[in-house]
């Protein structure tokens, strides 16, 4: 992966923040994956394959996404089914978005979504992976990025 491609990831996310709440996001320095990095209280996982293979996975806690969920779902009182549900649409959007910088064979497949926190993904990400902190809101989450 390029510094072009964390650049444009960055731009896909940023993007995608602002245009479904009009809050920006912001977006901390990308940094490599260590052994023992976590997670938040949900996590959506998505798998790539095609041109690019490995992984993306978007992690973040409850009050993101109760308040994010309100841009989208209009209520802030989410069960734990809309929470979850709303962290892989998070994911699969993202993922879908990014697209645009690898191209039609960038194939993502369903969301499979994790809740509680989980010291480390066992999921095939390839290395390095790359996590690209995220601040929305005043609410922090990450994106994680692993690709071939």
């Amino acid at each position: 992966m390029t510094e072009a491609d964390l650049t444009n990831i960055i731009k896909i996310v940023t993007d995608y923040f602002t245009s479904v709440s009009g809050i920006p996001a912001k977006m901390g320095m990308p940094y490599v994956k260590r052994g023992n990095d976590g997670t938040f209280e949900y996590t959506g996982i998505i798998g790539i394959s095609g041109f690019r293979r490995g992984g993306v996975y978007y992690t973040a806690g409850r009050e993101l996404l109760r308040n994010f969920g309100w841009y989208i779902l209009g209520e802030t009182d989410l069960d734990e089914d809309s929470l979850t549900d709303l962290a892989g649409e998070m994911a699969n959007t993202i993922a879908g978005n990014m697209r645009e910088t690898f191209g039609s064979s960038f194939l993502i497949s369903v969301p499979i979504v994790m809740k509680g926190k989980v010291e480390d993904i066992s999921m095939r990400l390839k290395p390095p992976v790359f996590i690209i902190p995220i601040e929305w809101n005043g609410y922090p989450s990450q994106l994680a990025i692993g690709l071939e």
